[in-house]
């Protein structure tokens, strides 16, 4: 019999010990929690503001006392772990509510500590009601503090998942929103491109959206903003990321990686062979690009803590490291995203040779009711094809493509693989040749150089250069709205009107989604020019990109009228 110790009773510390038991009848297991709650549901905190969760305690999933009754585990919440003595092979442990000090032994101790919220201290801070939002005791404090408080603004600072989140669900709740981004979108796992479709539509449902303009300090129930903006807040929610807690494994000897969280093996132990760690407090291995990384997501926690209890147990297991698969609702739209984006190639410096497939294709048989685009967008190595990542953004099933996507990156799968995929069709739930094999499709002719293409961010450069743009819409479609100075040639037109179309310089296509434009793109092809160029994403792209930056910015747009249907 091992008597194994977990510290930590959330995702990977409830995970881990249920594992454990499945694999053991035999080992005595202990769970501490420092918090009054085990095994809740983080991901679902936001939606007890809209209400969607009418009561906190429907957050938490189990109790110590089913914990006991189920799997003959011992789940001690309200209890701290102050510190780990290794040589004796022992924890300190402090009763929160009777304020007792006392020790447990273990045989083997498991870290899922988790991570907390970071909050800067920002001159003025002590003027403002800051929250932030990591469990079931955090948002029922938020929750009932906005509904007793005497006005109805809330400002939001961060735009990662639980900030756009929290927007949502506190607009939902009736609340009057500012969300407030230092850099210049929101949502990283999406590229700067695709996003787009979300910052409209968290303006459309009332967001005050600022982006690339930090905090500089708070007054009495106001956010100053480093643009000088000052923005009504009688609660503030803090929700620019977390750290991971590793103050206990760090007075413990045991080793922190390059990253700021505990490193682990393969096998997720620490580098005392008696101590394992999982969750979001460790840094595990990105297999896309070759380095440590921190990754605070469910799914991986839960892999990890079962990949743990495995190991402990003699039994097999094989890490091949992570992707990074996420998906989020923003109001009416859908959007997922799994592996590299352009945004952190990028930003990594990587030296990766690639290309990009920007398709917006229907979600289901177009007749069917609710039919609505989908904006997807391919990453691929050139010249193996090799699948990167990818990200889709509707008001249709995008986690099912972006898993699909994830599932053939972890394969090893090639743009030719994304072709030949036997998906299931029905008209209600997708089409024939699904989003994944329309993407397959055209990386795999963007590989065979069967066309020449530019993304929808280089369009307003062409505009202001004067480049000849062609717009192969019907008339009533370019007279709804098009791109300044654009020459209306429909496709069904094209072949009778060719000689208006010049040789001596490039030709810029696009319709409505870049499917009529391609097929124009590659007829002129045809007929001897090598010298046009397809817009991806077309027209509904451009709107989508063009239009917050041109309200927010007050600019001058490039588009006659914004059309996003």
């Amino acid at each position: 019999m091992k008597k194994i110790l977990i510290v930590g009773g959330v995702a990977g510390g409830a995970s881990a010990a249920a594992r454990l038991r499945r694999n053991s009848e035999d080992d005595r297991i202990i769970m501490f929690e420092k918090g009054p709650h085990v095994s809740f549901s983080n991901c679902a905190l936001p939606y007890h503001l809209s209400g969607t969760i009418e009561v906190p305690n429907r957050l938490v999933l189990m109790s110590p006392e089913k914990f006991q009754a189920q799997y003959n585990i011992e789940a001690r919440v309200n209890n701290e772990v102050l510190s780990i003595d290794r040589k004796n092979k022992e924890i300190e442990v402090k009763d929160l509510l009777t304020g007792e000090v006392y020790k447990e032994n273990y045989d083997k101790l498991i870290l899922s500590p988790g991570a907390r919220p970071i909050v800067p201290r920002i001159p003025g801070i002590e003027n403002v009601n800051v929250f932030t939002i990591r469990n079931v005791v955090d948002i029922d404090k938020l929750n009932r503090f906005i509904k007793e408080v005497d006005g109805k603004e809330v400002a939001v600072i961060g735009g990662g998942y639980i900030g756009v989140e929290a927007a949502e669900n506190l607009i939902d709740g009736g609340y009057n929103v500012s969300l407030i981004e230092a850099t210049p979108q929101i949502l990283k796992p999406f590229d700067y491109d695709m996003v787009q479709i979300l910052h409209k539509e968290m303006m459309d449902h009332g967001v005050n959206l600022i982006v690339e303009d930090k905090v500089t300090g708070f007054e009495k129930d106001k956010v100053l903003l480093e643009s000088g903006k000052k923005i009504d807040a009688k609660a503030v929610v803090m929700a620019i990321g977390v750290t991971p807690e590793v103050e206990l494994a760090k007075d413990a000897g045991l080793e922190i990686g390059e990253t700021g969280a505990i490193k682990v093996d393969n096998n997720y132990k620490t580098n005392d062979d008696d101590i394992y760690a999982v969750g979001d407090a460790i840094e595990v291995y990105n297999a896309l690009t070759s380095m440590n990384t921190k990754l605070s997501l469910a799914g991986p926690a839960q892999k990890a803590a079962r990949a743990v209890a495995d190991h402990i147990n003699n039994k097999t297991t094989v890490n091949k490291g992570y992707i990074g698969s996420s998906a989020i609702k923003v109001f009416d739209y859908n959007a997922a995203s799994t592996g590299l984006n352009e945004g952190l190639i990028q930003a990594l410096g990587m030296k990766i040779n690639y290309d990009v497939v920007r398709i917006i294709p229907a979600d289901k048989v177009g007749i069917m009711p609710g039919s609505s685009p989908m904006h997807f967008k391919l990453i691929f190595e050139v010249p193996t094809g090799r699948v990167l990542g990818a990200q889709a953004v509707g008001k249709g099933d995008a986690i099912k493509r972006i898993d699909v996507i994830a599932t053939a990156i972890k394969f090893g799968a090639t743009v030719e693989d994304l072709k030949d995929l036997e998906l299931c069709y029905a008209p209600p739930f997708g089409t024939a040749k699904d989003v994944v094999n329309y993407a397959g499709y055209v990386a795999s002719n963007l590989l065979s150089g069967s066309f020449k293409q530019v993304n929808v961010d280089k369009v307003r450069e062409l505009v202001e250069e004067g480049a000849y743009i062609v717009d192969v819409r019907e008339r009533m479609e370019f007279e709804n709205g098009h791109i300044k100075g654009a020459v209306n040639i429909p496709l069904s037109e094209l072949r009778e009107r060719v000689n208006e179309i010049p040789k001596d310089k490039n030709v810029y296509l696009h319709c409505r989604t870049g499917q009529r434009s391609y097929n124009a793109t590659l007829a002129l092809q045809n007929l001897g020019f090598d010298n046009v160029v397809n817009i991806t994403g077309s027209y509904l792209a451009l709107s989508f990109y063009e239009y917050y930056n041109d309200i927010t910015e007050g600019r001058e747009s490039i588009m006659t009228k914004y059309n996003f249907k």
